[in-house]
Order: C-alpha cells, then sequence, then structure tokens
C-alpha cells in the first residue's frame, strides 16, 4: 500500500519517521511489541519494555532509538540518526498488544527520502583555485568534480600533505 507520510532528511541528519496510534487510555510499554522494519529487514525491534537490538540489521545499530517515555501515550515515532543514502525506503511500524489484548494491530507506513546536503556538493577546499571552470557547480555531477579539484589543486602546489 501506499505510505501514510512522507519525510525528507539529508545525509549525517538525524530524522524521526512518525508513527503514532489513538488509542483510548494509556498502553502497557512492558505488554508492548513494536516493530520498525522494511520489508522483512529489521530497523528497530522493542519488546515487553525492552530494546532488543540482537535482532536489528546491523546497518541501524546504534542509530535507532524510539522516546521510551512516549510508548504508553502510543507515540512509536523512530529517531534514525546520521542518516545515510541507503536508508531511503518504505518503514512500516507495526504494533502489538501482548497481554489482555493479544489481537490488537496497528501497522503505519513511512516513506523516508534521503537527499544529499548542498555543503557535501561544494568542493572540500575554499580559496581562490576552486573557480575551477565558469560552469555552474550543477551542471557536473559532485564525484566526476572531487578527482579534478584534487588534480588541479596538487599541480598548482596548494595540496601540503
Amino acid at each position: 500500500g501506499q505510505p501514510d507520510k512522507t519525510c525528507n532528511a539529508s545525509v549525517g541528519e538525524t530524522v524521526v519517521l512518525p508513527c503514532t496510534v489513538t488509542s483510548p487510555g494509556e498502553l502497557n510499554p512492558s505488554t508492548s511489541r513494536l516493530y520498525w522494519q522494511i520489508d522483512s529487514l529489521v530497523v528497530h525491534f522493542f519488546d515487553n519494555g525492552q530494546d532488543r537490538s540482537e535482532f536489528q540489521d546491523e546497518r541501524y545499530h546504534g542509530r535507532t532509538s524510539l522516546f521510551l517515555d512516549q510508548i504508553k501515550h502510543g507515540n512509536f515515532s523512530l529517531k534514525l540518526s546520521n542518516v545515510q543514502l541507503l536508508d531511503a525506503a518504505t518503514y512500516t511500524c507495526i504494533y502489538k498488544q501482548t497481554g489482555d489484548h493479544p489481537n490488537k494491530t496497528e501497522k503505519s507506513k513511512v516513506k523516508l527520502i534521503v537527499s544529499v546536503p548542498s555543503s557535501i556538493e561544494e568542493t572540500p577546499f575554499p580559496s581562490e583555485h576552486s573557480k575551477i571552470s565558469s560552469r555552474s557547480r550543477a551542471d557536473v555531477p559532485c564525484m566526476a568534480m572531487l578527482p579534478l579539484s584534487f588534480h588541479l589543486l596538487v599541480t598548482l602546489g596548494v595540496w601540503h600533505l
């Protein structure tokens, strides 16, 4: 199905993927099971009151967290830090109530769009030599510029090791 929400983030940023349920009363985190996943890949898993990182895909180790004090209010949003281009995907938030109401399941999909911030596209050596050509930077893909500017800076004797 279509994602319920779309989020945008730049590489290196921290983004919050929203997931909230409206349910009467407070939820009990100790009888809650919460998955954040992309298809079958586990991004974050919370079970019976605690994060279970052993089930988490290694790409996400140390980069995800929940708002633990908000779970009882139905906020299952996921905080993802140091966003990478590979993180662009549709994430599914799945909440299951265990204990007294084992059949209660909530699902929500969030699409994450990741862009490269403009600061990365700039030449990493700001100097009078960085004006390499009169063409605008948008004409040149950023990866193609790096070896060119490196070569010019070496030739011009700006590069000191």
